[in-house]
């Protein structure tokens, strides 16, 4: 069977076959419903090998072939007949042609043809994916050259987590130069150590923007020591690490934060950036993010820094939508408690157009809300994810099931949240969302369009 699409960007043949040929490519276009991670992407499109790990421990070896290449072109991938180790080659078959053909001086047509005996829908979903990831990423580098940003230097931290491995690979597929503050003895050139506690004074040599990602999880029972790792992760690195860039000439600190900020029950009144965190919904997340915040704003100098309040992300590889997935696909979802608790989100892929929005906007600066315009009901979000799934959500789950996992507060802060955050600072900036209704978000990042 063999399977084509094709759609138009607004660049040359050169430039969009240079977007390919960069680090983070395979990983802007793998759909995260998929069970496959990139465990290593190719060094070359002429010759190099892509490796995808699958469930099991199977590896998806795709070497890619010199005779289908052609420079600005062509390139073609194909599942090496020891691909999947342990089964033979004839079970899988799979042969993928990129073609990029000029449509103008400024517009490229990019064709895919796939020839494999997988099921033509799964192959069609990935492809509807991979063009939709195209468009919008060009989207976005498009606005952000319109609007003056140049090919920086930008060091992350928190590089190996659900949003820093996105934002890394979309920044580096955009030109621009990323460097990975990393704990552990660097890998490759692309990584520096970083020691959080006492950040080396060249740490930052070189670099014009810093997004600090970096945190541990949220996501548990708040116990002492789990408060502890949240609170002692964010607080004192981040103000150690302000202060280095300040010092090191960055122009642009971009730091991770949460609506968390607002309280966990924060009212039915919509809530923006002008607005305080209420004296009366003090809890413990409210108070670690106003000092988080706080650390991010340490140090004198003309740095723009930027706090990036996140809602919650939506994404079946990690977060809240990797745990109810399986639950709401095997058709046991339901709405939470009374279901009437808000839900403010935002799909992965605007996230990082957020955090790209700020290295290029000079305007943006303090806090911002990085939640989707549109907030639901747990109720609203519920019927949205069963309808993504194709599956009924019609058991109610009752407020103490929360607590058995996370315990009271954890319950309280987390699954039990109430808020009705707006995204009022992008707004008033005519940021321009992916996908500001729940239902967009879930069909996109789960293949249900």
């Amino acid at each position: 069977m063999t399977l084509n699409r094709s759609s138009q960007l607004p660049a040359s043949a050169p430039v969009v076959f240079d977007w390919f040929s960069r680090p983070g490519a395979i990983q802007r276009l793998l759909p995260p419903w998929l069970p496959l991670k990139v465990m290593e992407e190719a060094t070359s499109l002429k010759d190099g090998t892509a490796v995808l790990g699958l469930p099991g421990g199977l590896l998806w070896n795709a070497k890619h072939q010199p005779e289908g290449f052609s420079e600005n072109r062509s390139f073609v991938d194909q599942l090496e007949p020891e691909g999947l180790r342990g089964i033979p080659a004839r079970v899988v078959r799979w042969r993928h042609e990129h073609y990029f053909e000029p449509a103008g001086p400024e517009s490229t047509t990019v064709r895919d043809c796939i020839e494999s005996n997988m099921p033509g829908r799964q192959i069609e979903s990935m492809l509807a994916y991979r063009h939709r990831q195209l468009a919008n990423d060009f989207a976005a580098h498009n606005r952000a050259a319109q609007s003056g940003l140049e090919p920086l230097v930008i060091a992350v931290t928190g590089s190996s987590g659900l949003v820093g491995q996105a934002l890394c690979a979309f920044l580096s597929t955009g030109g621009h130069q990323v460097i990975k503050l990393v704990r552990h003895a660097p890998h490759t050139a692309s990584e520096r150590r970083w020691d959080p506690a006492d950040p080396d004074k060249d740490l930052l040599e070189g670099c014009d923007a810093v997004i600090h990602l970096a945190g541990a999880s949220i996501f548990g029972r708040f116990s002492q020591a789990h408060r502890h790792a949240i609170e002692s992760s964010r607080i004192e690195p981040t103000r150690s690490l302000a202060l280095l860039a300040a010092r090191s000439g960055v122009r642009t600190f971009i730091s991770s934060s949460a609506i968390g900020f607002y309280g966990a029950s924060a009212g039915p009144d919509p809530l923006d950036e002008s607005d305080s965190a209420p004296a009366s919904n003090q809890d413990f997340l409210s108070g670690v993010v106003q000092r988080w915040e706080q650390a991010a704003r340490e140090g004198s100098g003309s740095m723009r820094r930027v706090q990036i309040r996140t809602g919650v992300v939506l994404s079946p590889k990690g977060g809240m939508l990797a745990v109810l997935r399986p639950i709401f696909t095997a058709g046991l979802g339901g709405p939470l408690g009374g279901g009437q608790q808000m839900l403010s989100w935002i799909g992965l892929d605007d996230l990082l157009d957020i955090y790209h929005r700020a290295l290029w906007d000079s305007q943006l600066a303090g806090p911002v809300n990085a939640v989707a315009p549109q907030p639901v009901s747990n109720a609203e979000f519920t019927r949205a994810l069963a309808r993504a799934v194709r599956r009924p959500a019609v058991i109610p789950v009752p407020d103490a099931a929360p607590k058995l996992v996370l315990g009271a507060q954890g319950s309280q802060l987390l699954a039990m949240a109430d808020q009705r955050i707006v995204p009022r600072k992008l707004l008033d900036g005519g940021h321009q969302f992916r996908n500001e209704r729940i239902e967009l978000a879930l069909a996109h990042s789960l293949g249900a369009s």
